[in-house]
């Protein structure tokens, strides 16, 4: 502790001290290098006053500088103190502690590990699937780690998603799980974040999910009208709802490798009969995505001037095409629209694409 007989002046010995003095003296106490990086975090104004205030200091004792440092400590603990800035705090108590330290004293450990099972808790809310379906895009190491922080009866139904090729790299790497790094995991723990960001976004197009489903059961024309009639009522509706509708007509936005990957497991008589009275567009779209062979049977047979054209035989093909579509595209093996697509490139042969 410092002598503070130098500072006697001519104030009067048991005077009270003003709160910039008693300032003043608490700085004094800290010594040169404590109080000079506390200095950084006071107004102009008021290290003018504090510095005043210690040049016309009175003598202090023992005893009662003990009774202004335990003050400070009561008006610091409270929150009251010389400064009641929250970052200013922080960034003392930083100059002098390690981080693990800092964490402790301010509660962040143990908030961060409340928030870190809040969101691994999150994740149960969705279907195995969907979760397994997001990990497959994930590196092996950032699947095993996540799979060793949900809970393992969760976990082990997400594994059970994943290809099973993938398995025993992915439990082998969760076996061997060592500690991983601060940064690493929190790299890891944003990529949760917006995983359980689509879980919300997913619950909450439940209904525009079903809207869908059943206008993917009509055919164009009525589907149309429906989506006008809704516009007048919600235009936000109708844009959840219109790109979840996939029908016949849209073969037209869909990549071409997707177009030969879908029509390959189709029956050659459901084709013919979903192109009866298509456009010349439509027609060229999906006879480009099939064998050569194949092609010139179906001309064929959309040539005979004798077929029949029963517009509920056409709507049921088209539909089962379309069905068919949308089951592909949501086990991932194909994509409905062309992300790339400008609308006035030439359609890949079959060959090309293949």
């Amino acid at each position: 502790m410092m002598d503070f007989e130098d500072f006697g002046g001519g104030a009067v010995v048991g005077s009270p001290l003003s709160q910039a003095e008693k300032a003043a003296a608490v700085l004094l106490a800290m010594g040169k290098g404590v109080a000079g990086k506390l200095l950084k975090y006071f107004t102009q104004a008021e290290l003018q006053t504090i510095i005043a205030s210690a040049q016309n200091l009175r003598e202090i004792p023992p005893d009662e500088l003990l009774t202004l440092v335990n003050e400070f400590e009561d008006l610091f603990t409270e929150g009251a103190g010389l400064m009641d800035n929250a970052k200013a705090i922080e960034s003392i108590l930083e100059e002098g502690l390690t981080p693990e330290e800092v964490d402790g004293l301010l509660g962040r450990r143990t908030a961060f590990e409340a928030y870190q099972t809040s969101i691994w808790d999150q994740l149960q809310d969705a279907e195995p699937a969907f979760i397994g379906k997001f990990l497959q895009r994930e590196h092996p190491q950032t699947i095993a780690y996540i799979l060793s922080m949900i809970p393992s009866a969760f976990g082990a139904k997400v594994l059970l998603e994943l290809p099973e090729s993938r398995r025993a790299d992915i439990m082998n790497r969760t076996v061997n799980m060592k500690d991983v790094s601060p940064k690493a995991a929190q790299i890891i723990e944003n990529r949760v974040i917006d995983l359980v960001s689509k879980i919300e976004a997913e619950r909450n197009s439940n209904g525009a999910n079903k809207v869908a489903e059943l206008m993917n059961e009509l055919d164009k024309p009525q589907v149309d009208t429906l989506l006008t009639s809704l516009e007048t009522m919600s235009k936000a509706s109708v844009n959840k709802v219109r790109p979840k509708i996939f029908l016949f007509e849209d073969l037209l936005a869909m990549p071409q490798r997707s177009r030969v990957l879908l029509l390959n497991d189709i029956a050659g008589d459901i084709i013919t009969m979903a192109l009866r009275g298509a456009s010349m567009e439509i027609k060229e779209a999906v006879l480009s995505a099939i064998s050569p062979r194949q092609r010139r049977m179906i001309e064929s047979d959309l040539q005979a001037t004798n077929a029949v054209i029963n517009p509920r035989e056409v709507a049921i093909a088209r539909r089962a095409v379309a069905q068919e579509a949308i089951r592909l595209s949501n086990s991932g093996q194909i994509q409905l629209k062309d992300p790339d697509a400008t609308g006035d490139k030439p359609a890949e042969s079959a060959a090309e694409a293949a």
